[in-house]
C-alpha cells in the first residue's frame, strides 16, 4: 500500500535550512493498522502531509498503491486526495449548518460518474459503517455531541472507499471514554471492513490500539513494533 524511502523535508527560514524529517524509511501493507506517534516537533504531522499528498519531500520517495507520488501533478494529487485517501481531523471539519447526510454528501457533489440515488445508497452505507444512530443522520452537525461529530467526519473520510484513511488527532477533542468509542471504530473498520488505517497521535494510549507503531522524533524514527493491545473489544 505504501512504500516511503529515505523521505527528507526541509524548510527554508531565511539563510537557515529546518530539517524537520531525516532518511524516513518505511512501508505499510494493505489493511494494516497502524499509529504513527510523537511529541510536539517531531516531524508527524509533516509526514501525515507528505502521505495525505498534502506535501511533497525535499527528497526520497513515495509510492501509493504502486504510484509515485512524486512525479504526480497538482491536479493529479488534488484527485489522489479525493479518491483514494480519506482524512479524519482532530477538529472534525464538519459543515456546522448542514445536516449529517449533507456533510457525508459532500465528497461525492462533484462525482458526476454516480446517480444520486447511488450517491445516497453510498452515504447510508458509510454511516452505517461508523456506526452513527439512524435517528442522528437528519440532524445538523452542530446538534450532536462530539463524538457523534467524529463519527459523521469518519463516515465523510469513507465514503469514496478509500484506500487509505489518514487520522490525525481524533481523539484530541474529545474526552477519554468518548475518544474509546471513536477508537473503537477504526478498529472496527479495520478489523472486520479490511481498512488500511493510520492514526496520527501524540499520546501512547492511543497509539496502542492500532497493531502496529511507528515512533518519530526529531525527524528520524526511532522504533516501529506491532502491539499487542486488546484493551478494545470489537463488536
Amino acid at each position: 500500500m505504501i512504500k516511503c524511502q529515505d523521505i527528507t523535508k526541509i524548510y527554508q527560514t531565511g539563510e537557515n535550512e529546518l530539517k524537520v524529517l531525516k532518511d524516513v524509511s518505511f512501508e505499510i501493507k494493505k489493511g494494516e493498522f497502524v499509529a504513527i506517534i510523537g511529541p510536539s516537533g517531531s516531524g508527524k504531522s509533516t509526514l501525515m502531509h507528505i502521505l495525505g499528498a498534502l506535501d511533497r519531500p525535499s527528497s526520497g520517495s513515495y509510492f501509493l498503491a504502486g504510484q509515485n507520488m512524486l512525479e504526480l501533478s497538482d491536479n493529479e494529487l488534488a484527485e489522489i486526495r479525493s479518491q483514494k485517501i480519506g482524512f479524519v481531523f482532530q477538529s472534525f471539519n464538519l459543515l456546522s449548518r448542514a445536516s449529517v447526510l449533507r456533510n457525508v454528501m459532500v465528497p461525492l457533489i462533484y462525482d458526476s460518474k454516480t446517480s444520486k440515488p447511488d450517491r445516497q445508497k453510498k452515504v447510508e452505507g458509510a454511516l452505517e459503517a461508523a456506526g452513527l444512530d439512524r435517528n442522528r443522520w437528519h440532524h445538523l452537525s452542530n446538534q450532536l455531541s462530539g463524538g457523534q461529530m467524529q463519527r459523521v467526519a469518519i463516515a465523510r473520510a469513507l465514503v469514496n472507499e478509500p484506500d487509505l484513511i489518514l487520522a490525525d488527532e481524533p481523539t484530541g477533542n474529545l474526552d477519554s471514554k468518548t475518544g474509546d468509542v471513536v477508537l473503537e471504530t477504526f478498529k472496527r473498520l479495520n478489523e472486520q471492513k479490511g481498512h488500511t488505517i493510520i492514526l496520527i497521535t501524540h499520546e501512547r494510549y492511543v497509539a496502542e490500539h492500532a497493531n502496529r507503531i511507528i515512533e518519530i522524533k526529531d525527524g528520524v524514527i526511532v522504533s516501529d513494533k506491532a502491539t499487542d493491545f486488546s484493551g478494545l473489544k470489537v463488536k
